[in-house]
């Protein structure tokens, strides 16, 4: 008789301070992990930004060796998915896609001829979608 209502006594459940001990560790292991996977979230934004340019980058040297230029600032980067009336000798679409927003869903900034660069440059303002910054705030350029 006594087996039984000990068996019983477990089938009921935890206790309210049982409960209130798991919550904590659970609570303090997330502190631990969810920082640290949050900043690979951050590194691997800007890694893909980083793929984007370079791809953009060989897109634009494909336009200039069939082309003859880049295109300009004004063309933009859409002149490499979209043929333009006054080329003929455009052999595109340069890009599968089109032209991808940057990993936080801005459109990459083109300028040609570029200040760094010479030719042109591409870049990403980052994070905060302003020029300058650091961390993932930092610009991601082609330069």
């Amino acid at each position: 008789m006594e087996q039984m209502k000990s068996r019983s006594g477990l089938a009921r459940g935890f206790t309210l301070l049982e409960l209130l001990v798991v919550m904590v560790i659970i609570g303090l292991l997330a502190g631990f992990v969810a920082p640290r996977y949050f900043a690979q979230v951050g590194k691997s934004q800007i890694k893909v930004a980083r793929a984007q340019i370079d791809a953009l980058d060989k897109a634009l040297d494909q336009f200039r060796l069939d082309v003859g230029r880049y295109p300009t600032s004004e063309e933009g980067l859409q002149v490499l998915v979209t043929r333009p009336s006054s080329e003929p000798a455009w052999a595109g679409p340069y890009l599968k896609k089109g032209v991808p927003a940057d990993p936080w869903g801005r459109p990459y900034v083109y300028q040609q001829p570029g200040t760094h660069n010479g030719d042109f440059e591409l870049q990403s303002y980052g994070k905060d979608g302003r020029p300058g910054g650091t961390g993932e705030a930092s610009d991601v350029t082609n330069w």
